[in-house]
């Protein structure tokens, strides 16, 4: 269990599914306040960063949401993500306290393929957002899409055709021209309005190689994220491995005072670096430097949770500060401990209640369809629910309705009806080969465990409609029906353990997300989604 695993699940009544949560029994590390750690209580019991006294407790985007990039924009800050292969994607989400962070709506809904580390920029008046993306499984590609108001609409992607990058990172150089930075660490000049190249792709810098005898995934360097200062370019970037083992990922930094170079390696480097597997974070890295409502520094990166990486990487924020070499050094520790909020921001809202009667849509801001080519038109909102047409013959090949979690207990619930030669039910997906979950057709109940069905407890019945739960407890997974709009609940006979469906065995980067298949012909109608963290009940 994580070292911050806190009070907001403590007391759960768990019942026969699982032992009580522990107490915490070591002290944390780091550089926090003197603060007891513990979050804020969000809507349906989720945990909030804001601890509403002055103080925050990592995460501050819950959840699976990576590789996140930032930008300043006057008093407001915007964050988008990696967002792999859900459509809608690339999630934009507001704040205007650097804590307390909502979605706004989805900049991508035309199909790329699997979508990675992107940055979002303004640039004389104009938002980009430059993907790396593979549509066609032939190799990567970076690509740009823009809007003249950051809540769209968004142009289509334009191809920039730079072959083989990922981790596009923009910045003005000293000559006023734009240049887009890469993976390895490699540059490329774009045109002034920035929709194409305008030069070769070139080596840019070479970076700070850590001790050969350092527990790490592989050197990768990947994510450079740039910021001008001063007379001097910052250049932020990643190296050690985004996942593997827990000490891999880290945040070094160079400076130069041209983006042509020489880079200078800062003698502090790595900033940030998991140090050991004991830490309520693990594999920390990717990080973007950002300044404060009131003039204070900050860095944005990802990690994983300890001992959760089927919640994906998560959104960290720690501050930073300028030394009198003209270098900066983090100064959130090992983040066990809350931190001071940033000053001078307004607080906002958080994220909203999951919970959905899909009386309005939350495509692109709530729910997403997971798979290399996703139909939009399969999902229709109509007044009793939404419907997703069928795909497919099994939840494998259903390209199915996802929604991701922060928490890591929690139940849901939904009420799914059958129209036409369809079966469809409630899942944990990671994606095609990692998912679990119960499904239906009309005349049988089915189970699915380790990616297949249980036929062997297949279970006969008559109907075109159920209500499916989920009951999630630290990874101990129980599932429920109920023929009576959940007044009663029969509980399935197989619990499930998930802790293993995540990047490390199965590869991708994603997380383990509430999922609702629809496979045949037909369609099925969803209803009364309901969403409650934290609390478990039997």
């Amino acid at each position: 269990m994580s070292l911050i695993r806190r009070s907001l699940f403590k007391g759960a009544l768990v019942g026969a599914l699982a032992p009580a949560l522990p107490a915490l029994s070591e002290t944390p590390r780091g550089n926090g306040s003197g603060a007891a750690p513990g979050w804020g209580v969000g809507a349906e019991g989720q945990r909030k960063a804001d601890r509403g006294d002055g103080f925050f407790q990592n995460p501050i985007v819950a959840g699976d949401h990576p590789d996140p990039t930032i930008l300043k924009d006057g008093e407001d800050y915007y964050m988008t993500f990696s967002s792999f292969l859900s459509y809608p994607g690339l999630v934009i989400w507001h704040s205007t306290d650097l804590v307390n962070w909502a979605p706004i709506g989805s900049a991508l809904h035309k199909p790329l393929g699997v979508i990675w580390a992107v940055d979002l920029i303004k640039h004389d008046g104009r938002y980009f957002i430059y993907i790396p993306a593979d549509p066609q499984n032939e190799g990567w590609s970076i690509f740009v899409i823009w809007a003249d108001d950051i809540r769209g609409p968004w142009s289509d992607p334009i191809d920039l055709h730079i072959q083989g990058c990922i981790d596009p990172g923009h910045v003005v150089g000293e000559d006023g021209r734009r240049y887009l930075f890469t993976n390895g660490v490699r540059k490329i000049r774009l045109t002034d309005d920035g929709l194409a190249t305008d030069g070769a792709l070139e080596h840019a810098y070479a970076p700070w190689r850590y001790p050969d005898d350092w527990v790490v995934e592989n050197f990768a360097p990947e994510g450079p994220k740039l910021l001008r200062r001063g007379d001097w370019f910052y250049l932020i970037t990643a190296v050690g491995g985004t996942a593997g083992p827990p000490t891999g990922h880290m945040v070094i930094a160079a400076r130069s005072r041209s983006v042509h170079g020489p880079w200078e390696h800062c003698p502090r480097n790595p900033l940030v670096r998991t140090r050991d597997a004991s830490e309520p974070w693990w594999s920390r890295g990717h990080a973007t430097l950002v300044e404060g409502p009131a003039g204070d520094w900050w860095m944005v990166y990802h990690g994983y949770e300890n001992g959760y990486r089927t919640l994906g990487r998560q959104t960290l924020l720690e501050p930073i500060e300028w030394t009198d070499d003209g270098w900066f050094r983090a100064l959130g520790g090992d983040l066990s401990r809350p931190l001071p909020k940033p000053r001078g921001g307004r607080e906002g809202p958080s994220a909203p209640a999951l919970s959905d009667d899909f009386s309005s849509p939350r495509m692109g801001v709530q729910w997403a369809l997971h798979g290399e080519t996703t139909d939009a038109g399969r999902v229709t909102y109509a007044g009793d629910g939404l419907r997703l047409a069928a795909t497919g013959a099994s939840p494998a090949d259903s390209a199915p309705l996802v929604c991701g979690v922060g928490d890591s207990s929690y139940e849901a619930e939904i009420d799914l009806e059958l129209i036409g030669e369809v079966e469809a039910g409630l899942l944990l997906f990671y994606d095609p080969k990692a998912f679990v979950g119960v499904g239906f057709t009309p005349d049988t109940r089915k189970t699915f465990q380790f990616s297949e069905e249980l036929t062997w407890m297949r279970a006969p019945h008559d109907t075109r409609r159920i209500r499916f739960k989920v009951l999630n407890v630290d990874n101990i997974v129980t599932w429920f029906h109920s023929h009576d709009d959940g007044a009663t609940w029969i509980r399935n006979e197989m619990r499930m353990e998930v802790s293993g469906l995540h990047h490390n065995v199965f590869g991708g980067f994603l997380s383990l997300r509430i999922g609702v298949y629809s496979a045949g012909v037909g369609h099925a109608v969803l209803r009364g989604f309901t969403y409650r963290a934290g609390v478990a009940v039997a």
